[in-house]
């Protein structure tokens, strides 16, 4: 058994080893134009995306089977599986389909990946409501000693505040387009990572609340909900607008970058801006009515539970009073 894992490890460290040079040079010369067949022929494996999306998905599909185990007259919603794997997909997308192979090259294809990352797999898994899945599928001890305790501490209480939420991701979306640490992503591949793996932690922490499937140490109601995310919509044109009518390349990556196909680097930079302003105000726009019809439903739900609530009382009453 040893030796088996002894060869898993060489042969991942091969593969690894032969993957970053070729990610590391991939910055400063833009790669071949995208042609009719890049959409199928254009998708990157990256082992260190690939491995823990995997294991997230893997995971998730056990603790399903446990819960359907061990509660077969209340099953996992087939719903929340879909939206979670929905979810990976889009994550899936963002970082390993032309996209991730064109991100370097061109700035809107940036874009749509942060897009992708925040404002679509983001909210697709967390309506896959894992939290709540992991407390179903763990033992009555490790979610009373561990789970809960977390879920409960002041810690999680005050990075989860929403208003800390809000300011956290406008801070991230104008920090990475308006300060170096954008343009170096683009020339180191770990910071690239690290980059996404901000935004996703952002956007975890924005839609959190909004959401509201999941047990949160914060549950906003739903015209909290409506003006916490029409609210975040705003900065969200400005930082788009700034970005389509600046006069100059903002990023030296895209400004220095040899391409010799494809829009040149200000036009490139006005997709994006454009992209950021009308695809995310539209999204945002999506997720505010979504955040409507919610409202609506949850008043129609309560009023039944109400108005059965009423019914039991009164059925009570007359069951209690003397018969003439």
């Amino acid at each position: 058994m040893r030796a088996t894992w002894r060869r898993v490890g060489v042969l991942l460290v091969a593969l690894i080893g032969g993957l970053l040079p070729g990610a590391a040079l991939a910055h400063g010369v833009a790669g071949p134009a995208p042609g009719p067949w890049t959409v199928f022929t254009g998708w990157e494996f990256d082992p260190f995306f690939v491995v823990p999306v995997a294991t997230v998905a893997l995971l998730y599909l056990r603790g399903v089977s446990r819960v359907n185990r061990l509660h077969p007259k209340s099953l996992y919603p087939r719903q929340r599986v879909t939206y979670f794997f929905l979810g990976l997909a889009a994550l899936v997308v963002a970082n390993m389909s032309p996209l991730a192979r064109y991100d370097t090259d061109l700035f809107a294809a940036h874009m749509v990946q942060h897009l992708l990352i925040v404002m679509v797999g983001t909210p697709l898994l967390l309506l896959g409501t894992p939290i709540t899945l992991l407390l179903r599928a763990s033992s009555p001890q490790l979610r009373r000693e561990v789970l809960l305790p977390i879920l409960h501490s002041r810690v999680l209480k005050a990075v989860s505040f929403p208003v800390l939420a809000w300011i956290v991701l406008a801070a991230t979306m104008w920090t990475t387009h308006y300060s170096s640490l954008f343009d170096a992503a683009l020339e180191n591949e770990w910071l690239h990572r690290l980059e996404h793996g901000w935004y996703l932690g952002a956007a975890f922490l924005f839609w959190w609340p909004v959401v509201g499937a999941d047990l949160s140490p914060w549950r906003l109601n739903h015209p909290l909900r409506l003006l916490y995310v029409f609210l975040q919509m705003p900065q969200n044109s400005f930082l788009a607008v700034s970005i389509y009518d600046s006069t100059r390349v903002i990023f030296p990556h895209y400004a220095t970058l040899v391409r010799t196909w494809g829009p040149d680097a200000l036009t490139d930079q006005e997709m994006a801006g454009a992209i950021m302003w009308v695809a995310g105000d539209l999204l945002f726009l999506a997720a505010f009515v979504l955040i409507a019809v919610g409202w609506v439903r949850h008043d129609e739900k309560e009023a039944v539970r109400q108005d059965r609530a009423i019914a039991r009382s009164r059925a009570a009453a007359a069951r209690a009073s003397p018969k003439v």
